[in-house]
């Protein structure tokens, strides 16, 4: 892995170059069902896996909205690549809740460690002494296998006596098994993370409902206080926005060469690509309103359930973007050797996640409504 560097460019500036090394790199990645290395290494390096760490231990305990952007811009290279780099960085921030003596064991080589999360709870966890005993399979934990330590949760199913917690395991301690053969998001490295009878020690827990709420602590930094389902709709939701702008540039520059050799415009096109364009400055502007009342520490009961609500409008509005314009390019559009099918496919896929869907944000935004809360 790439050396730290002494200066770092802002993360905006520092995702503009990691864009355009993966894009060169997008085919390859897919190819290879897994990002390439070198691309890898430029998302570390520009900062996305140390924007919400703790400032004690280097990190930059950055703003939603600057790592929205910065995600955004990667994503208008390589869908995969922002997941990963989104991934990452949302991964610092969950590892931020966790007791001092285990963020300085996570960070102990410094701020730029690779974390993974699997936060769907799973498996068996038996309190023993000086800490609990963890087995479990999850699935689809982008980037496990690079990470140098990953967060857990479980058991499943929990009750009243054993309520759910998140466990820090580092890399030795689980297995990854090569389970990811997708359509769509193809080197993200979404693998299996196997967990089998391994001990963690009491000071690597804490409750997900910290992790449900966020830090208590107002001296806290907003990045560290937001509730994990307020932000969740930005961390996948922006790779597929910036995705959907990836489609945009390629689909307007094969209009543009269409245009020029029939010398005279194509007025149902002009009409495509208006609609597509306001349907992705939309999701886009959604999204970025989002990630700024987060960081301004607007968590009232009807802000933490219109989060997810509008992170999964502005996904749909992209995802039909997407789809628009691919069908725009007729069957030359789906030929293999064009980038906008593999974003097609790309944000088709990124777009079933349960975090960025309206049926998941529903329950809770009717409930504040129905309630009287906004009205």
């Amino acid at each position: 892995m790439t050396s730290t560097p002494a200066v770092r460019l802002p993360l905006s500036e520092s995702a503009a170059r990691v864009r355009s090394l993966a894009a060169e790199r997008a085919a390859a990645g897919e190819a290879a069902r897994r990002l390439d290395q070198e691309v890898l290494d430029a998302i570390v390096a520009a900062g996305f896996a140390r924007h919400f760490v703790p400032a004690r231990w280097g990190g930059h305990e950055g703003s939603l909205a600057d790592a929205g952007e910065a995600v955004a811009l990667v994503g208008e290279g390589c869908a995969s690549a922002a997941w990963l780099a989104s991934v990452f960085a949302y991964s610092g921030r969950f590892a931020a809740l966790l007791p001092e003596r285990a963020q300085a064991e996570v960070w102990a080589d410094g701020p730029d460690r690779i974390l993974a999360s699997a936060l769907v709870p799973v498996g068996t966890a038996d309190e023993v002494p000086g800490g609990w005993r963890v087995s479990g399979t999850w699935l689809y934990i982008s980037g496990a296998e690079e990470a140098g330590w990953a967060l857990v949760c479980g058991p499943a199913p929990a009750g009243p006596k054993q309520p759910l917690k998140v466990f820090a395991v580092p890399r030795e301690d689980y297995a990854v098994e090569d389970t990811w053969h997708s359509t769509g998001m193809r080197a993200t490295m979404s693998n299996t993370l196997v967990l089998d009878d391994v001990f963690v020690p009491e000071h690597r827990v804490f409750p997900h409902a910290v992790l449900l709420g966020g830090a208590a602590d107002p001296a806290r930094p907003a990045c560290h206080r937001t509730p994990m389902r307020a932000a969740g709709g930005l961390t996948f939701g922006m790779p597929i926005v910036g995705a959907a702008t990836g489609a945009l540039r390629a689909a307007t520059a094969a209009q543009a060469a269409k245009q020029e050799r029939s010398g005279k415009p194509d007025r149902p096109a002009q009409l495509e690509l208006t609609r597509a364009a306001a349907e992705i400055d939309t999701a886009r502007r959604t999204l970025r309103q989002v990630a700024q009342q987060c960081d301004q520490g607007r968590f009232g009961r009807l802000e933490r359930a219109r989060y997810p609500r509008d992170a999964a409008l502005a996904v749909e509005l992209a995802a039909t973007a997407v789809d628009r314009l691919v069908r725009l390019g007729g069957t030359a559009g789906f030929a293999d050797d064009t980038p906008i099918q593999r974003i097609w496919r790309d944000v088709t896929c990124a777009s079933t996640h349960h975090a960025v869907r309206m049926a998941t944000a529903a329950p809770a935004f009717a409930a504040a409504l129905l309630d009287g809360e906004g009205r």
